[in-house]
Order: structure tokens, then sequence, then C-alpha cells
């Protein structure tokens, strides 16, 4: 004889309530931080990026304050001025090169729009005439002045961000003295508050590390292309170079980009499909050396991320932040990864961020960083 299932009393009913309450409530704020952050994604990507460059001050102040000037050491006032001096100067000179180079890249790609759909093309001949005809048809209808124009218009945002950058970059170094004055206060305990400022320096250690390594694996790579586009008279040699070295800070997809960007501007210029094939190989080499052997042994254990955590953070943040948010994908994934190491709730999190599910212990962040960014002895007087 079948019965009805007993029914669920109020007792039952209302954690069940309550859990779906808070689960709504979740998703009702994280869409609305959500819109938030895509509205104001110019201020935020501004601020993201002056808060990391404010990272690389500590170590830079450190260095420069433990020079000697005969038998005078610099006071820690004038380095730290003197690197927020250089960080301004950097970043100017940086936004001018890539102003430039772009510039250069949209005045040669007006010139190769009659050639590019002809050549472009002739990749795909082995489809068949009619396929290659389409492919013209195609790509000749596409509005390229318009593209270029629309590309012009999001570069000359860039002075504009770098300055807002710098302002907050000023902003937050006139506030470091105060800061520790302030977490205490914030979370109440001393104890507490150490433990909190420990995290901070070691997110500030592990993103100023990548960068730095990030940085050196960049430049090695774009002065190889560089030098791979001279060798084969390419017209767009240094911005090939220069582009190749800004996308390479895009983890995964960056490197793919700047090896078919060279081999699609060698087959333009040259129309030769065997040089094209060459070069497309060598630029490969490249970045596959520089990316995939170098890059994992210099970083080394503690900044192992997961690849797939990775392509996640790169495609959740390009799609809030656009380009600029793939560049900060990977900074603000290492944050993450320390933050939810020391967090027990959170620590899952950060198993399954960390490439071989090994995240930092409580035992590492008590461990002292004996090295400043620069490999110098922070210990040394």
């Amino acid at each position: 004889m079948l019965h009805d299932p007993p029914k669920a009393n109020d007792q039952q009913k209302r954690p069940n309530a309550a859990r779906l309450q808070t689960g709504a409530l979740v998703i009702i704020a994280f869409a609305v931080v959500l819109f938030l952050m895509v509205q104001a994604r110019f201020i935020l990507i501004s601020l993201a990026t002056a808060i990391i460059l404010f990272s690389l001050t500590s170590d830079v102040i450190s260095f420069i304050a433990r020079q000697r000037i005969g038998p005078f050491r610099i006071p820690n006032a004038l380095a730290s001025i003197a690197a927020m001096l250089l960080i301004a100067v950097a970043l100017l000179i940086l936004t001018s090169i890539l102003l430039a180079q772009v510039n250069t890249v949209l005045v040669t790609a007006l010139s190769y729009t009659e050639r590019a759909p002809s050549a472009i093309a002739s990749l795909f001949s082995w489809l068949g005439e009619d396929s290659e005809v389409a492919i013209v048809g195609a790509l000749q209808s596409i509005d390229v002045s318009s593209y270029l124009s629309t590309a012009a218009s999001q570069a000359s945002g860039l002075t504009q961000a770098t300055v807002l950058v710098i302002l907050f970059v000023g902003f937050l170094f006139a506030e470091r003295i105060w800061f520790e004055t302030k977490l205490t206060n914030l979370v109440g305990d001393e104890a507490q508050a150490e433990r909190v400022g420990k995290i901070i320096q070691s997110i500030i250690h592990r993103v100023n590390y990548y960068l730095l390594v990030k940085t050196m694996i960049s430049a090695v790579t774009g002065a190889m292309i560089y030098v791979l586009a001279t060798a084969f008279q390419l017209e767009l040699a240094t911005s090939i170079g220069i582009i190749t070295f800004v996308l390479n800070f895009i983890p995964n997809i960056g490197s793919i980009v700047a090896t078919a960007l060279i081999a699609l501007v060698a087959h333009v210029q040259l129309e030769d499909p065997t040089t094209t094939l060459a070069i497309f190989f060598i630029s490969g080499l490249i970045q596959f050396v520089n990316g995939s052997v170098i890059d994992p042994m210099l970083m080394g254990r503690a900044l192992r991320l997961s690849s797939f955590g990775i392509i996640l953070s790169l495609a959740f943040w390009g799609a809030v932040w656009g380009i600029p948010g793939m560049f900060l994908s990977v900074p603000i994934m290492v944050m993450l990864l320390v933050v939810c190491s020391h967090v027990p709730n959170l620590r899952p999190l950060a198993v399954l961020l960390s490439r071989e599910g090994l995240p930092e212990s409580e035992k590492m962040l008590d461990q002292p960083i004996d090295r400043d960014l620069f490999g110098q002895d922070i210990r040394r007087d």
C-alpha cells in the first residue's frame, strides 16, 4: 500500500527558506557589483593599475635608500620622491612610445588595405578558387578605416588613463605612512593586524616578482622578434617588437596573437608563403621557449598558478574590463590566491587556483622576506 511522503514541518522549512534567501541575495549582490565594475571600468582599471604599481614602490624605495653617495646614504624621504618620479617618468615614456607605434601601425595598415585582402585570401587557396574569391569579397566589404579610427580614438584615451594612474599612485604614496595605523585601528587587534600586514607583504612580494620576471621575458622576446623582423626586412620591425613585448603580458593568448601578427605582416608585405611559414615557425619557437620553458623556470614554485585558472581569470576580466582586464588578470589572480590561502573557508579555492594544489601555508607566511625585488639582502645595513 502506497503512502504519501511525510510533509516537512515548519522548523525544516525555515532553514531552507533562509538558504534560498541568502543565495538570492548573493546572486543579486554579485550582479550589482559586476554591473558597477563594467560601468566604472575606466576608473577601476586605473585604480587597479595604480595599486599594482604602488606595490612596486616599496622595493624601489628600499633599493634607492640603500645606495650610498660616498659615506652618506640616501635619505628615505628622498628615496621615496625619487621612486615616485621614476614610476611617473617610466609611465609617460612607455605611453608615448606605445602611442607612436600605434600611429605607425595605423598608417601602415591603411597603406596595406588594397593588397591585404588578396594576400590573406591566398592563404586559403587550397580550398579552391571559389572560396578564395569569396574570402576576398568578404574582406573587401570590411570598412577598415572605421575600425582604424576607433582604434585611434581608444589609443588617445591611454594618455588620460596614464595621468589618472600617476595621480592615484601619488595619493597612495602620500597615505602610505599611515597605513599601519589605519590597519591596526581597522582590524582592532594588533596580532590580527600584523597577520594581515604579512599577507599584504606576501601579495606585494609575489606580484612584484611576477612583474619583474614577466618584464624581463617579454623584453627578451620582443627583442628577438625585432631581430627576426629586421632580418627579413619587414617594414614594421620596431612596432612588431614593441607590440610583442606588450602582448606577452597577456597570458597564453598574447603570444599567439603576437605570432599571428608578425606572420600576417610578413605575408602581406612579402607575399611569399614559404618565407611567411619560416617566420611563423621561428617566431612560434621563440614564444614557446621563452614562455613555456624559461618563464616557468624563473617564476618558481611560489607563482605556479593553475593554467585552467589563468584561462578563467583571463576570460572573466577580459569580459568585464576588455583588453586592460587581460593584462591585469594574472596579478589579480596572484592576489586572490594569497588571500584565499590564509582564509580557512576559502582555502579550497586556493587549492584549485594553484598548479600543484599546494597554496601558501601559514609557515610560509611567517618566513621573513630576505631579499627585495632586485635580489638585494634587505637585512643589510
